[in-house]
């Protein structure tokens, strides 16, 4: 019966350690030093299912192109404009910090409540396509559940005239 009691503690105790993880920011990751736009680029997704960028198709040779690929968001006005509604919508969402503010780029960290995950996510006005490019990525990790993924889908369902 020393088994079960082990077990139980086990069973119990691991959430709560993984809770208190995150709280103290173990789970963050590492922030990324290679944010921002290269060449008309932003970042290649992630190799792993735990990312979407408007650009995947920009990137040779990435392994999972289907499940990395998401619409870039329509221009409202002009793209600082857009960028402006955009700033807003994000900063009115939970666990939203706003890292990099410029008329043609955004760069939000968003970060879970309980386990304080974060994923980083970017908004760029691209001049070219007329369309802002949106990529965005969790720091650890190889699942995100589709959390990136729904969290663009919503802040593209919250733009005026979507």
């Amino acid at each position: 019966m020393r088994w079960v009691s082990v077990a139980a503690v086990v069973v119990m105790g691991l959430p709560l350690a993984l809770l208190l993880a995150g709280q103290a920011g173990l789970l963050a990751g590492n922030a990324p030093t290679d944010l921002g736009v290269r060449d008309g680029r932003l970042k290649a997704p992630s190799r792993t299912p735990n990312s979407v960028s408007s650009q995947a198709d920009l990137w040779a040779g990435l392994v999972r192109r289907e499940e990395a690929r998401i619409a870039a968001l329509e221009l409202l006005g002009d793209g600082p404009a857009t960028i402006g509604r955009l700033r807003a919508i994000v900063l009115s969402m939970p666990g939203a910090a706003l890292v990099t503010d410029h008329p043609d780029y955004l760069y939000v960290r968003f970060r879970s409540r309980w386990l304080g995950f974060i994923d980083d996510t970017e908004f760029w006005f691209d001049p070219a396509t007329q369309k802002v490019q949106v990529r965005s990525a969790s720091r650890v990790g190889r699942s995100d559940l589709g959390v990136n993924r729904k969290r663009i889908e919503m802040i593209r369902a919250r733009l005026p005239g979507a």
